[in-house]
């Protein structure tokens, strides 16, 4: 199984360099790993020892930012060093603040897995969620490192429970800890003789929670929805924006803000064809209108935005799965999204409350929307689900302080 998991290593890399002149998250991709080990090398003292994050993407790190945080703040003379897989987690973090490094991650190979840890020399590993690398783990197993898992969330159908996956499960052998997020995570692992679980929730409600407590206003977003209702559609693909262009048609006395997934010229074009009168935020800033929809051309807005909703749509649920919920929660939005949610415990959870609704077409949003706009003590019910939920990042670093010196 070892040589197909490196060729799959190996393939991924040759598609990669084969798309990269015309795809440009492959460019990126390609263009930060290389000479990455003379980077490395280059920033991080040698024979330091270092805390390593390691996120996926952006969703990941800030799952896991809560712990970096308090991390920085109860060992201020620790070194934290981060590392992304994806270009959309490192090209906006890249310059955060808090970490002494921020790298791409290395294809796993035994030679890179090696070789990067040599270099980095951590004295604990944190993934987040998932995302599990066999050279990688190994080395950390070898040398003794220990490895955890924050907010990890595990399903049947995954190939760790599959009578073919022993491949996979000698991968979460390597782990020191799992924090999960659900008591079907914990039962799983264990009915595969894994007792290293602890049911600590996820980090995420700590954060969207701290964030709503400490948001900053946006003047130029004040001014653009005056005193109207206001549907916020976050992370949206080109389904969830053809589904709300009808809507808005209906709703003159509401405003509408966009923000979409991609803000690549072409996406925000074709979302400029759908809403004729919409404007740009990147245009609003300098010349403040009466236009009903507003579209968000940046990034890094959005979790500001929410404080300015009143029924958020969150888009991805009709592709591979919806975006990030909890943020719209925690300011008191109820929430309408596709139909693809069933991976994210938190989406389950809110609709089981009756405080997000599941849609399918053009009529079953109207219908949400409505439903919400009748009846805004949902907002209410969302809010206090995360504040009930919070708490998972103290439980976390408790354990984690043990193999802290």
């Amino acid at each position: 199984m070892l040589w197909l998991y490196n060729f799959g290593i190996f393939l991924y890399n040759l598609v990669i360099k084969s798309i990269a002149p015309y795809n440009s998250k492959a460019k990126l991709f390609n263009q930060g790993r290389k000479h990455i080990f003379s980077i490395l090398q280059e920033k991080i003292t040698k024979g330091q020892k270092n805390v390593w994050f390691h996120f996926a993407s952006l969703g990941e790190f800030e799952q896991g930012r809560p712990v970096l945080e308090k991390i920085r703040i109860l060992y201020p003379h620790k070194k934290i060093i981060i590392t992304f897989f994806s270009p959309s987690g490192y090209e906006v973090r890249k310059n955060y603040a808090l970490a002494d490094g921020i790298f791409y991650l290395p294809l796993d190979t035994a030679s890179n897995a090696r070789r990067f840890i040599e270099i980095v020399n951590p004295e604990i590993a944190i993934f987040t969620k998932y995302e599990f690398w066999h050279h990688y783990f190994k080395v950390l197993k070898e040398k003794n490192i220990p490895l955890f898992l924050i907010s990890g969330i595990f399903r049947p159908n995954q190939m760790f429970f599959k009578w073919y996956g022993g491949f996979y499960r000698n991968m979460l052998n390597c782990i020191t800890c799992f924090f999960v997020q659900n008591e079907e995570s914990v039962n799983l692992l264990k009915q595969i003789g894994l007792q290293n679980v602890k049911l600590s929730g996820d980090t995420r409600f700590d954060r969207v929670y701290e964030n709503a407590e400490a948001v900053k206003s946006l003047p130029s977003i004040e001014e653009f929805i005056s005193h109207a209702p206001v549907l916020l559609a976050g992370s949206t693909w080109p389904a969830d924006e053809n589904l709300l262009a009808n809507l808005i048609t209906k709703y003159s006395s509401w405003k509408f803000i966009v923000a979409p997934h991609e803000i690549g010229a072409d996406h925000i074009r074709q979302i400029e064809k759908l809403f004729p009168s919409a404007i740009r935020y990147s245009a609003l800033r300098a010349a403040p209108t009466d236009a009903q929809v507003l579209i968000i051309d940046n990034i890094g807005l959005l979790s500001s935005l929410y404080q300015y909703g009143t029924i958020a749509y969150i888009g991805g649920g009709f592709g591979a799965g919806i975006h990030n919920t909890l943020e719209a929660a925690a300011f008191g939005l109820p929430v309408i999204f596709g139909p693809r949610y069933e991976k994210f415990q938190e989406a389950k959870d809110l609709v089981s409350r009756k405080a997000a609704i599941s849609i399918h077409n053009e009529e079953g949003l109207e219908n949400a929307f409505e439903h919400f706009s009748n009846q805004p003590a949902f907002g209410q019910v969302a809010k206090d689900y995360v504040k009930e939920k919070k708490g998972a990042t103290a439980g976390i670093l408790k354990e984690i302080s043990k193999y802290l010196n």
